[in-house]
C-alpha cells in the first residue's frame, strides 16, 4: 500500500532511542525526510547514521523541547534543513520517577508536566505556524494508556490525560487550516535501555508475572508496533482521522 508520504518532511522529538527511534526509521522507510531531536547528541548521531545507511534524507538537532526556546530551535532546524515541515511527532515524555499524589514533589510535577504536556504545546505552536504557510500538516502526540486509567505516578497520569484533551482541542481548532492532530497511546513497550528493561533487570520474576497477567497477549509491545500506527496516522490513508487517541497496547488497557 502506498502511504503517499514520499518527499514529506517530519520532526520527531525524543528520537534517539525506543519509540521515537522506531518512528524515525518507519517514516524514513516511507521516503520522509526526518529531523531527529533529543536532549543528548550521542544517541542522535547514532540514529542519524542508521538512517543515512538506509539512504534517508536526515538531520538532527540536540536540545530540550520541554522549553519554548528548545522547541522553537527544533522546529526551526527541521525547516532550515528541508524548507518546510509537514509532520510533527511529539514523542518526548516519561514519568521522571514521580510517584503517587501524596508523595510527588513540586519539582516532579513541574518536570513531568513540562516533558509530557508542555513540550507538545511548545513544539505544536511553532510547527503549526509553518504548516499554515504550506496548506496543512499532521501532528501526532505519543500519549499513554495511563492517560485514561490508573497509574502509580499521579503527575504522569494527569499530564497524559491532559494531552488526550489537548489532542481533541487542537484537532477541532486546526481543522480549518487542514492540520490533522491525533494521539497514539502505547501500553507497556519493551526496548533495550527502556524502563521495562531496567525493571526486568532488577526483578525479572515480578516483571514477567506482570506481563503474563496484565497483557492479554502475554508479552510486551515493541516500538515498531507503535511506529507503524504513527506512520499510518501521518499518511493520506488516515486523512479523515483527526482528534483521536488510538491505544496500541495489545489489549492491556481496561478503559474503552
Amino acid at each position: 500500500m502506498d502511504l503517499e508520504l514520499k518527499g514529506r518532511t517530519a520532526l520527531v522529538t525524543g528520537s534517539s532511542r525506543g519509540i521515537g527511534r522506531a518512528i524515525a526509521h518507519a517514516l524514513a522507510r516511507e521516503g520522509v525526510k526526518v529531523c531527529l531531536s533529543a536532549r543528548g547528541p550521542e544517541g542522535l548521531v547514532a540514529v542519524e547514521a542508521e538512517l543515512r545507511a538506509l539512504g534517508a534524507d536526515v538531520t538532527q538537532v540536540a536540545g530540550d523541547v520541554a522549553t519554548p526556546e528548545g522547541a522553537r530551535a527544533a522546529v526551526d532546524a527541521a525547516v532550515r534543513a528541508f524548507g518546510r515541515l509537514d509532520i510533527l511527532v511529539n514523542n518526548v515524555g516519561g514519568s521522571g520517577g514521580a510517584g503517587a499524589f501524596d508523595v510527588a514533589t513540586a519539582e516532579q510535577w513541574r518536570d513531568v508536566l513540562d516533558r509530557n504536556l508542555l513540550a507538545s504545546v511548545w513544539c505544536g505552536q511553532h510547527a503549526v505556524a509553518h504548516m499554515k504557510q504550506h496548506g496543512g500538516g499532521c501532528i501526532v502526540h505519543i500519549n499513554s494508556i495511563y492517560g485514561r486509567e490508573y497509574a502509580t505516578s499521579a503527575p504522569y497520569t494527569a499530564a497524559k490525560s491532559a494531552l488526550t484533551a489537548l489532542t481533541k482541542e487542537m484537532a477541532t481548532d486546526l481543522a480549518r487550516h487542514r492540520i490533522r492532530v491525533n494521539g497514539v497511546a502505547p501500553g507497556s513497550i519493551f526496548f533495550p535501555g527502556g524502563s521495562w528493561d531496567r525493571r526486568r533487570q532488577k526483578d525479572p520474576e515480578k516483571v514477567d508475572a506482570l506481563m503474563r497477567e496484565e497483557i492479554p497477549w502475554g508479552r510486551f509491545g515493541a516500538p515498531e508496533e507503535v511506529a507503524d500506527v504513527v506512520v499510518f496516522l501521518c499518511s493520506e490513508r488516515a486523512r479523515w482521522v483527526t482528534g483521536a487517541t488510538l491505544p496500541v497496547d495489545g489489549g492491556q488497557g481496561r478503559a474503552f
